[in-house]
């Protein structure tokens, strides 16, 4: 299958929100995860979670629509907004026919949802919003997106929990190499800090409950990890086909050449401990990519914190890998700005596509002892080292495995 361009970058994140103060704070290694301050969330086993509060700064959304929308929402408009300046993109001047928006996350737009919820207890039918219905379901940033540009072409949103982004990317790739459409907005977002959504969170069972030490509480791969810390936050790319992007003279800042997808099929929630389905969908991916596993210059880990995940990721890349697994640098980046569940993959892409611009390994947060010395892990600090191609992988619960190869143009 064809290789896909990616040429603009839009990315809403507690790191930073646009590219450059997002890769400024993901390089130099430094932690956004801090106590939850928006509501009274004292009674949580867990309350620390990476948040975003200074979103108002950067929208450009009317009082008027955001009144009718959900933070993911909300989200998703300003990443799409900055991807297409980046891009240097006019939406105006494109066939709304043949534009796509292809979003993945994983639990709705809570916020909007438990507020209505609430009104319809205290005052009736009458004190709920016309707009609830609208605004929570997990499609609404798609539709939000469509209707503020007008975008008309075949669409799709993902849920399937952490690999909501990544597998929307997949399948965007695979639409535009059928040449469905010229363009399309690929990636998610997520919106988890509000007291529902908290709540089910931590129904997870797998969320770090090291309240007192926030910055210190997502601990992937490291001998005293607790389980992961949520953020919210979204990203966005543009898509097109490399002859597109050549054709407008756009800076074209990598390509998506790979993509594999796998179930593990043991359990509803957990993934399978011998890693060999996650092994799968890496070698699916590399091969989609017609890319030999030395030739990959960093991987982007799915990264829980919680040993059975841990443990069964590394299984997996060394069976893919073997003894060239140490040559390789591997690093967690969320472990900056917290696990955006659905939108994971995305960012997870956008950090491995500014990594190979800058020649750049971004650092895993809080690895002071790791569990396992099978792979060369970057820790604390970023690394240079040159990247070519990088692996980016995303995992859901159910043992939903997916993974992206991305290149250098």
């Amino acid at each position: 299958m064809q290789k896909i361009a990616i040429t603009g970058i839009g990315v809403v994140s507690p790191s930073g929100i646009g590219k450059r103060q997002f890769w400024a704070n993901i390089k130099s290694g430094r932690s956004f995860i801090k106590e939850i301050t928006r509501f009274d969330a004292s009674l949580y086993p867990s309350r620390i979670a990476g948040q975003i509060d200074d979103l108002e700064k950067y929208s450009h959304i009317s009082e008027r629509l955001l009144k009718k929308i959900d933070a993911f929402s909300h989200m998703a408009l300003v990443a799409a907004e900055m991807a297409l300046q980046d891009a240097g993109i006019d939406i105006k001047n494109e066939d709304p026919n043949l534009v796509g928006i292809f979003l993945g996350n994983a639990i709705g737009g809570w916020l909007y949802a438990e507020t209505e919820l609430r009104d319809l207890y205290l005052e009736g039918r009458e004190g709920v919003s016309p707009y609830m219905a609208s605004a929570w379901f997990p499609a609404a940033p798609q539709g939000q997106v469509s209707i503020y540009y007008g975008i008309k072409g075949f669409s799709k949103t993902v849920v399937s929990d952490r690999a909501s982004s990544s597998m929307a990317l997949g399948y965007a790739r695979k639409v535009l190499a059928k040449n469905k459409l010229n363009m399309i907005l690929g990636g998610g977002m997520e919106a988890p800090v509000s007291p529902y959504a908290l709540l089910c969170c931590n129904t997870y069972g797998t969320l770090s409950k090291n309240n007192k030490d926030p910055q210190a509480a997502y601990r992937p791969f490291d001998q005293n990890r607790s389980g992961f810390v949520i953020g919210e936050g979204a990203g966005i790319v543009v898509m097109e086909s490399i002859k597109r992007a050549q054709g407008r003279g756009a800076n074209i800042l990598g390509l998506i050449s790979g993509y594999g997808t796998t179930c593990d099929g043991v359990d509803r929630i957990n993934c399978a401990g011998d890693g060999k389905e996650l092994a799968r969908a890496v070698k699916l991916a590399l091969d989609d990519a017609k890319a030999a596993p030395e030739e990959i210059g960093y991987i982007s880990l799915d990264g829980l914190a919680v040993e059975l995940w841990d443990n069964s990721e590394i299984k997996a890349l060394e069976l893919v890998f073997g003894n060239n697994l140490k040559q390789i640098p591997v690093s967690c980046p969320k472990s900056m700005f917290g696990n955006l569940l659905g939108a994971s993959g995305a960012l997870d892409m956008i950090i491995a596509l500014l990594a190979m611009e800058h020649n750049l390994v971004p650092p895993t947060l809080n690895l002071d002892k790791p569990a396992q010395n099978s792979l060369n892990y970057v820790a604390r600090e970023a690394q240079e080292h040159k990247i070519n191609k990088a692996l980016i992988i995303s995992r859901g619960r159910g043992g939903i495995n997916s993974v992206l190869v991305v290149e250098k143009a």
